[in-house]
C-alpha cells in the first residue's frame, strides 16, 4: 500500500490488517452435518470470482495515483534504512531526523514506525510522532494514529495505545473503524485475557451505535481469532451469527478463525460443516485452512482425515509450511506412532525445509512421548554443540521429557547446567520444575528450587504456591514464600528486579 506525500495533497490510506483482502458472498447460518463428510473434495481448490477489492481509506487525503509506487517505494525505504543506521546513544534520533529535515515526509515516518516497532524502541516511536508534529507538512491523521496505537499494543503498552486514542480525538480526528481495530488489538496484548476481551467486546458494542465506526470484517476477524484461542466456542457462535445477519460479507479469515475455534474444541463435525460453507461460498482454502484441519484432525487422532488433508494441500496450489509438519510430528508422537513421526521429518527434508528450533522441539517432544529420552537428549545436545543460540523454550522441552518419563533427577542435572550451555531459566522453567518435582515427592529437589528462585528474584504468587501446595500437601514453605501466600503480594529488595511467576 503506497503511502503518500502531503505535499501533493494525496490521501494516505489507513494501514490495515492482512484481512482487509477481497470479500465474498456470506452464506446463511450453518446446520449440524451429520452426514459423512469427504475431506478431499473439500480442501479441493476452487475458482474465485473476480470480485472489486474493498479499500478502506482516510478522508483527509486524496488518493495518490499508483504508477509511479514501487520506486517511490524503494527510495523511502532506503532512506528509512540511512536514518536507522545513522541514530545511536551519541546521536539521538530527534538529531537526525532534523539532519534530513528537507526530505523527511510522512511516509518515511511510517515506515520508521515499523522498523522501532519491530524491537523494544516504542519510545522513540514517539519522539518520531512529536518531530512529525511540528513539521509545516504535518496533518493530523487517523492512520498515523492507528499506527501507532497497534505498535504499542504488541509492545503491551496499553496505556500509551490509549493515551493515543485520547491524543487522537483532542487533535481533531474522528475515530473511524480502522482505528478501533488497532484500540481492540492493543487491548487484546495485554496478559490479562479476561479482562482484555471484555475490553475488546465493550469497544465492538461502542462501534455498533457510532455510524462511521460500524464494525467490519476486519473487526469480527479479530474478535473472532482472539475467542478461538481463548476456545470460548459460545462467542464465537455468537458473533458468527451477528455477522450472517449483518450486510458484511465473510472472507477466509473469518472462515479460518471459526474452525479454528471448533477445531482446538473437538468439535469436527462443526468444523466440516463450516468448512463446507466456506466451499460452497466460492472461498478457496489457503495454508491457514490445510493447517487448521491438519491439526485440529492431529490432535483427536483422526489421522486418515489430517493424512487425507495433507496429500490435498500436495495437490493444491498451496504449499506445506514448517507448522504444517510441526504440528503432525507432535500430534503422531502423542499418539506414539514414532515411525509415522519421522518419516514425515524425513519428507519435510527430503522437501529442503529448514528445520527450526520448533521442530527440534517437536521431535524432542516426540520421543519423549514415545519413551525415547536418549534419543531426545541427542537431539538436544545436537542443538547445543551447533553453537545456535540456545532458546528457553528448548530446554523447557527437554527438562518436560525428564519429568514426564519420571526422571527428576536428570531434569535437576540438565537445570545445574542451563546456564552453561547458554539457555537462561525463565519463570516457566521454574513452574514447571516445581510442580514436577512436587508431584514426584522430591522435597530436596523443591527446597533446592525455592533457593534458586530466591538467588534469581523470581517471587511465585499466590496462585502459583496454592496450586504446588495442594499437588504436595505439607511441603514447608520458605519465610518468604509464606508472606507471598499469606498477601498475595511478594515481599523484596528494592533494589532487586522482581520477575513474578503468573
Amino acid at each position: 500500500m503506497q503511502l503518500q506525500t502531503p505535499k501533493a495533497k494525496n490521501k494516505m490510506p489507513l494501514i490495515l490488517s492482512p484481512y482487509s483482502l477481497q470479500l465474498s458472498t456470506f452464506p446463511s447460518p450453518f446446520k449440524r452435518n451429520s452426514s459423512p463428510t469427504n475431506i478431499s473434495s473439500l480442501t479441493q481448490p476452487c475458482n474465485l470470482p473476480s470480485r472489486p477489492i474493498t479499500r478502506i481509506s482516510c478522508t483527509t487525503r486524496p488518493r495518490r495515483k499508483t504508477g509511479s509506487s514501487k520506486p517511490e517505494d524503494a527510495e523511502a525505504k532506503e532512506l528509512v534504512r540511512v536514518l536507522m543506521r545513522s541514530f545511536g546513544d551519541k546521536e539521538p534520533l530527534v538529531k537526525t531526523l532534523s539532519r534530513y529535515v528537507r526530505v523527511v515526509r510522512c511516509e518515511h515516518c511510517f515506515l520508521l514506525f515499523e522498523e522501532l516497532g519491530k524491537t523494544d524502541k516504542w519510545l522513540q516511536c514517539l519522539e518520531v510522532f512529536r518531530w512529525m508534529q511540528k513539521q509545516r507538512w504535518y496533518i493530523a491523521d487517523n492512520g498515523v494514529y492507528s499506527k501507532l496505537i497497534t505498535v504499542m499494543g504488541k509492545k503491551g503498552r496499553t496505556r500509551m495505545a490509549m493515551w493515543l486514542f485520547s491524543e487522537m480525538r483532542n487533535s481533531g480526528c474522528r475515530p473511524d473503524s480502522s482505528v478501533y481495530n488497532a484500540l481492540i488489538t492493543a487491548h487484546l496484548h495485554s496478559r490479562d485475557k479476561a479482562k482484555a476481551l471484555d475490553k475488546a467486546l465493550g469497544y465492538f458494542n461502542k462501534m455498533k451505535g457510532i455510524e462511521r465506526c460500524k464494525p467490519n470484517v476486519v473487526t469480527y476477524n479479530i474478535l473472532l481469532r482472539a475467542f478461538a484461542q481463548a476456545r470460548n466456542v459460545d462467542q464465537v457462535n455468537a458473533l458468527f451469527k451477528d455477522l450472517a445477519e449483518s450486510s458484511i460479507a465473510p472472507d477466509i479469515y473469518t472462515f479460518n478463525g471459526v474452525m479454528d475455534a471448533y477445531g482446538k474444541n473437538g468439535m469436527i463435525r462443526e468444523m466440516e460443516s463450516v468448512l463446507s460453507r466456506m466451499k460452497s461460498n466460492q472461498c478457496k482454502p489457503d495454508i491457514i485452512t490445510f493447517n487448521v484441519l491438519i491439526d485440529s484432525y492431529g490432535k483427536k487422532q483422526e489421522f486418515d482425515k489430517m493424512e487425507q488433508v495433507f496429500k490435498s494441500l500436495l495437490r493444491s496450489k498451496e504449499k506445506p509450511t514448517l507448522p504444517t509438519f510441526n504440528s503432525m510430528i507432535i500430534n503422531y508422537g502423542k499418539a506414539r506412532l514414532k515411525e509415522r513421526a519421522e518419516n514425515i521429518f524425513k519428507r519435510m527434508t527430503d522437501m529442503k525445509y529448514t528445520p527450526s528450533f520448533i521442530t527440534y522441539e517437536s521431535l524432542i517432544m516426540m520421543y519423549g512421548f514415545c519413551d525415547c529420552v536418549s534419543r531426545a537428549r541427542e537431539i538436544f545436545d545436537e542443538i547445543v554443540d551447533s553453537g545456535k543460540e540456545m532458546k528457553v523454550s528448548t530446554l523447557n522441552v527437554m527438562l518436560e521429557v525428564y519429568c514426564r518419563n519420571g526422571l527428576p533427577m536428570e531434569a535437576d542435572r540438565l537445570f545445574d547446567k542451563a546456564n552453561n550451555i547458554g539457555a537462561i531459566p525463565d519463570s516457566s522453567t521454574y513452574k514447571l520444575l516445581y510442580k514436577a518435582y512436587t508431584k514426584a515427592d522430591m522435597k530436596d529437589l523443591v527446597q533446592k528450587l525455592v533457593k534458586e528462585m530466591e538467588k534469581d528474584g523470581i517471587v511465585p504468587n499466590k496462585r502459583f504456591f496454592l496450586e504446588a501446595l495442594e499437588a504436595f500437601g505439607s511441603l514447608p514453605a520458605s519465610p518468604g514464600s509464606v508472606q507471598a501466600t499469606r498477601s498475595g503480594r511478594p515481599e523484596t529488595n528494592a533494589k532487586t528486579e522482581v520477575k513474578v511467576i503468573n
